[in-house]
């Protein structure tokens, strides 16, 4: 077949990244003839240096990704939450949620586990790789998407024509396919950056995940497996002003681990960064309507929020069961893929819960990322009375397990 051929198929997903993949590898396995589409080279993404980030999956996250086929390549690389602190800056009160307290909801299973991006995207190409019915085209860049009455066609610049019943658009914050399909968005850029790396540790974090809530925006310490070699590992998302951000990833490594010795504290022992340093601008972008005639979007290419609470997979991942559903059942039924009304159910299903997450991660950046005293007065009061009434305490703790709002 040369490259100048059209393509024809039920659903092509334009987007490689984790949700993309993961959206293929949902409708893949259930008989839906897909193709997916991705601008970057398989073996560019699963570099170490392309992506430093990890990812929590909550756990109910994690059965979404069992779902598709994906979960156990990486659980034995997966490290376990146990534990989640979160403290505001200096002050001696802190939220502490374990996860035993919801024993009775998980069978004791932790809030999530710490999974790295690489290790992620290197189990989604295998599953790809051995379902038939997907097509994984990559280099693939996308030039034009068009949808009519009775296909979506995705125009390749190589001049492939990609037809489907559906395309969904997973290809992130400054989606090509939301702009083309003329969906507009909402988006604010906030005034930070985030740090992203992995430290070593001399003492074992026992799978406790900090979160310290600082002027400057949050500093995260996320458990992480220890390496081959048995050095113990966390990953880190440090929070700043877009020019300290900048400064911090050229500072000298000497340099470098002394700030993240002095953010850290002496609770893992002495620390030093391994590996790369990287940045990422924050920002938060809405699209209006998820859907139109024959397209649909997921992951962040429909809303991007600040990663404050670690939700922002988790959120695509809601919206990739609720669709992958609406598309297995109709594809089973004989039913045109593209139909509006399965995507308007797609929307209404997905729309509340992703706006209540980025109202309350927009809100938690703004009212943490002050030091006025009678505010900060404010903060700890609340946090302490959260740890004191267990019907509250208990909410935030669905809400981290990702039981809070269910897909159906």
């Amino acid at each position: 077949m040369n490259d100048s051929t059209s393509l024809r198929t039920q659903v092509v997903v334009v987007g490689g990244g984790l949700a993309g993949a993961t959206m293929a590898a949902a409708i893949g396995q259930a008989g839906i003839d897909t193709v997916i589409l991705d601008q970057e080279p398989a073996a560019t993404r699963t570099l170490p240096e392309f992506d430093g980030r990890t990812t929590a999956l909550s756990f109910g996250s994690r059965k979404i990704v069992a779902g598709a086929g994906l979960w156990d390549p990486v659980a034995g690389q997966a490290e376990p939450i146990l534990d989640i602190r979160i403290a505001d800056g200096r002050a001696p009160v802190f939220l502490h949620f374990d996860h035993q307290e919801m024993a009775a909801e998980s069978d004791g299973a932790p809030f999530g586990h710490i999974v790295e991006n690489r290790l992620l995207r290197l189990a989604q190409f295998e599953r790809l790789e051995s379902l038939p019915t997907v097509r994984h085209i990559a280099p693939a860049k996308v030039v034009a998407v068009e949808t009519g009455a009775g296909h979506a066609a995705v125009t390749l610049a190589n001049g492939r024509v990609v037809r489907a019943d559906l395309v969904i658009g997973a290809d992130g914050r400054a989606s090509f396919t939301r702009q083309a399909l003329g969906i507009p968005a909402r988006s604010h850029a906030y005034r930070q950056k985030a740090v992203v790396c992995v430290m070593a540790h001399a003492e074992p974090h026992d799978g406790i995940a900090v979160e310290h809530f600082l002027p400057a925006g949050p500093f995260a310490v996320l458990p992480m497996t220890d390496d081959a070699a048995g050095i113990h590992r966390s990953s880190i998302v440090w929070t700043e002003e877009p020019d300290t951000a900048d400064d911090l990833v050229h500072r000298p490594v000497a340099a470098f681990d002394a700030a993240l010795q002095a953010k850290v504290g002496d609770w893992l022992g002495p620390v030093r960064v391994l590996g790369k340093r990287f940045t990422y601008p924050l920002g938060v972008v809405h699209a209006r309507h998820y859907s139109t005639r024959r397209a649909a979007l997921i992951g962040e290419a429909a809303h991007g929020i600040h990663p404050i609470a670690g939700q922002g997979l988790n959120l695509g991942l809601r919206d990739i069961a609720v669709l992958a559903e609406l598309l297995v059942e109709r594809s089973r039924l004989g039913l045109d893929l593209g139909d509006p009304t399965l995507l308007r159910r797609y929307e209404q299903r997905r729309r509340p819960d992703n706006v209540a997450m980025i109202l309350a991660t927009d809100g938690l950046n703004r009212l943490f990322s002050t030091d006025l005293a009678p505010v900060q007065l404010a903060r700890d009061i609340g946090l302490a009375a959260v740890g004191r009434l267990p019907p509250v305490k208990r909410f935030f703790m669905r809400q981290a397990m990702g039981l809070g709002i269910r897909p159906r």
